[in-house]
């Protein structure tokens, strides 16, 4: 991670959001990067493709992004997931007092 970081960084791009997991290949993890700037976003994914320890990155359209919000209620922490469309209207309906959202974590 220090080394994604680090290449963004260096060339002053802004990470909106970071969501790292495991994924469904066993001792890998999947980093799911957010940034706003689409020429940012193909500068970092360039940068990434010729880190050692890094193994595919690649740019999602924002047509095929999904969302992960976890919302705190007064009932306890509840998940959302769906298009990033949906989730933001279920964030703005319910006006949680804290929310975490995360694009193409799943």
């Amino acid at each position: 991670m220090q080394r994604v970081m680090g290449e963004f960084t260096r060339n002053k791009i802004n990470v909106e959001t970071i969501v790292v997991g495991k994924c469904e290949q066993v001792g890998r993890s999947r980093m799911v990067l957010s940034v706003i700037d689409r020429d940012q976003a193909n500068l970092a994914v360039g940068r990434l493709q010729k880190l050692q320890d890094v193994y595919d990155a690649r740019l999602v359209e924002e047509s095929g992004q999904s969302a992960y919000a976890l919302i705190s209620t007064t009932g306890g922490n509840v998940g959302v997931v769906g298009i990033s469309s949906q989730v933001d209207e279920i964030i703005e309906r319910s006006r949680p007092e804290r929310f975490v959202k995360a694009l193409n974590a799943l």
